[in-house]
C-alpha cells in the first residue's frame, strides 16, 4: 500500500461512488506534517537517484511500467468506483500510462547537452541539462492513470524525485500508481500526498511553499492553475500548467462528413466529454451544416449511457452532481436564446445522455464556458475565414481539429488556429507519449511528452573549461 510519510494522519476521508452513493474508498487525509516529511524525504533521496546512470534508470522505469500493468484489475475497480468510469476507459488509461513510462525510460539517454563555440581562445563552453531536485505533480481525476503517471514519469527519467498530490476524487487510483513505482524504485524516490477535499488549498499551498520543492506541474482547471501559478511565483518556482479547453472542431465545405461525424462523436463523448481535449464546439460551414447536423445527431443517439459497473454502455457516469448542474445550465441558456436540442435529453442524475445542441451562437454560454460533460454545440460559419474566426474566439487554446479533403488547405487553416495542438482529419482527443502536449492562452504553458518534456524537468547550465593561460585587462 502507498502510505503517507511521517506521523500517521489523524483523519481519513471517504470518496463516494457517483452512481450509487456508497463509499468507494477511505483514504488518509494528509496533514502539513505529512507534507513536510514527504518533501524532506524526497530531498534526501534526490542525490542518490540523480546519480543513477541513464541505463540503470531506464531499466527501473521499465520495471515500473510492468508493475503498473500488473495492477490492471485493481485500477479498473478503483476507477469505476471512484469516478464512474467505464472499464474500457480505465483500460485505455492503463495502456497509455504504461506507454508514458516506457517513453520516459527511453528518454534517459536523450537528456543531452551541446558544446557551444566560444569567442574566447582556448575556452570549451558546454550547455548541460541536469536534474532539478524535488518535483511536485498535481494530477486530476478525469484520466487519472494517464495524468497521474505523466506527472511522475519524465521527472523521474530526468533524475528528479517526485511527490504526487492525489486527486480527492480518485485517491485510491492515484495511490496505486505510487505503489507501482515504489515496488521497484529506491526508497524515497516517489511519494504520495492524499488530502481531504476541505484541506486542498492548505495542502497544495504547503507543497508549493516547501523549500525542498523546486518545480511544480499541474493538470486541472484554469481557475486553480492561476492560483498555483501565483503562489509559485512568490518563490520564483517554475510551473508547468495544462489547463482547461474549449476545443473547436472545424468542418469545411469539402470535408468527408461521415469521417467528420465519427471523429467528432469520439472527441465529444469519449469519457462523457470529461477530457481536456474534448470537442466542445463543432464549427461547420453553412453549405454542409444541415447534412452534418443530421448525421451527427443520428450518431449521438446510438451512444447508450448506463451504470459503468455493468460494462454494457459506451457512456458511464459523470463525476458528480456539479457537472450535471453545469451542463444543464449551459444547455438551458442556449435553448432560451434560440438554440435547438437535436440529440439527448435533460438529466438530473450523473448518468447523462450524449447531447447535441444545434444553432449555437457566440452570445450563448455554451459557446464560451467549458462544460466538461457530454454536451457539444454546433455553430454555423459563413465560410472558412469565419470558421477560423469562431475557432479563435475563446480564452482557451489546447486542442483543435480541421476536416477537409484538401490536405494543404487543412494545414493552412491549422496554422491559423490558436492552439497548442491541432489535428487535420482527426479528432481533438488524441494523445501519444512522445508528443509535445500542452496549450496556449488560458489552457496553460509548458509541454509534457517526449523530448519537449525534458526542458520542463531539467535545469540548463552553462559550464566552461579553460585550456590556455588567461589574459585579463586588470
Amino acid at each position: 500500500m502507498a502510505t503517507l510519510v511521517g506521523e500517521s494522519p489523524p483523519r481519513t476521508f471517504d470518496r463516494r461512488n457517483p452512481v450509487t452513493g456508497a463509499v468507494a474508498t477511505t483514504t488518509p487525509a494528509a496533514s502539513i506534517a505529512n507534507v513536510d516529511a514527504a518533501c524532506a524525504a524526497a530531498a534526501a533521496a534526490f542525490p542518490a537517484w540523480a546519480a543513477v546512470g541513464p541505463t540503470a534508470r531506464r531499466v527501473l522505469l521499465n520495471k515500473a511500467a510492468d508493475a503498473l500493468e500488473a495492477r490492471k484489475d485493481a485500477f479498473i475497480t478503483a476507477m469505476v468506483a471512484e469516478i464512474g468510469a467505464t472499464p474500457p476507459w480505465a483500460g485505455f488509461n492503463l495502456m497509455l500510462a504504461a506507454g508514458i513510462i516506457r517513453e520516459a525510460a527511453a528518454m534517459t539517454t536523450q537528456i543531452g547537452g551541446e558544446v557551444i563555440p566560444s569567442d574566447k581562445p582556448g575556452c570549451i563552453a558546454m550547455a548541460l541539462r541536469e536534474p532539478v531536485g524535488v518535483m511536485v505533480g498535481i494530477a486530476p481525476w478525469n484520466a487519472p492513470i494517464i495524468l497521474g503517471v505523466r506527472a511522475i514519469a519524465m521527472p523521474l527519467a530526468c533524475g528528479n524525485t517526485v511527490i504526487l498530490k492525489a486527486s480527492e476524487a480518485c485517491p485510491r487510483t492515484h495511490a496505486l500508481i505510487v505503489e507501482a513505482f515504489n515496488e521497484v524504485l529506491p526508497e524515497g524516490t516517489v511519494h504520495l500526498i492524499s488530502n481531504a477535499p476541505e484541506d486542498a488549498g492548505e495542502i497544495v499551498g504547503a507543497l508549493i511553499d516547501n523549500p525542498h520543492v523546486r518545480r511544480i506541474n499541474f493538470t486541472g482547471s484554469t481557475h486553480v492553475g492561476k492560483i498555483i501559478a501565483k503562489r509559485a511565483a512568490e518563490h520564483l518556482k517554475p510551473v508547468l500548467l495544462e489547463l482547461g479547453g474549449k476545443a473547436p472542431f472545424l468542418v469545411l465545405d469539402d470535408a468527408d462528413l461521415d469521417e467528420a461525424v465519427k471523429a467528432a462523436a469520439f472527441g465529444a463523448f469519449m469519457n462523457s466529454g470529461q477530457i481536456c481535449m474534448s470537442t466542445e464546439r463543432i464549427i461547420v460551414v453553412d453549405s454542409v451544416a444541415d447534412r452534418f447536423a443530421e448525421k451527427f445527431a443520428a450518431k449521438a443517439k446510438t451512444l447508450a449511457v448506463g451504470n459503468p459497473a455493468e460494462g454494457k454502455t459506451q457512456l458511464g457516469a459523470v463525476v458528480d452532481q456539479k457537472t450535471v448542474d453545469t451542463v444543464t445550465e449551459l444547455v438551458d441558456d442556449a435553448l432560451a436564446k434560440g438554440a435547438v436540442r437535436i440529440a439527448g435529453s435533460a438529466s438530473d442524475s450523473v448518468l447523462m445522455s450524449a447531447t447535441v445542441i444545434d444553432k449555437v451562437t457566440t452570445d450563448m454560454r455554451l459557446f464560451r464556458d467549458e462544460s466538461f460533460g457530454p454536451v457539444v454545440g454546433i455553430i454555423r460559419a459563413r465560410d472558412e475565414a469565419h470558421a477560423i474566426e469562431l475557432a479563435n474566439d475563446t480564452a482557451y487554446g489546447l486542442s483543435a481539429a480541421v476536416f477537409t479533403k484538401d490536405t494543404a488547405r487543412g494545414l493552412r487553416v491549422a496554422k491559423q488556429i490558436q492552439s497548442g495542438i491541432c489535428h487535420i482529419n482527426g479528432p481533438t482527443v488524441h494523445d501519444e507519449a512522445q508528443m509535445p502536449f500542452g496549450g496556449t492562452k488560458a489552457s496553460g504553458y509548458g509541454r509534457f511528452g517526449g523530448k519537449a518534456g525534458i526542458d520542463s524537468f531539467t535545469e540548463l547550465r552553462w559550464i566552461t573549461i579553460e585550456t590556455q593561460p588567461g589574459h585579463y585587462p586588470i
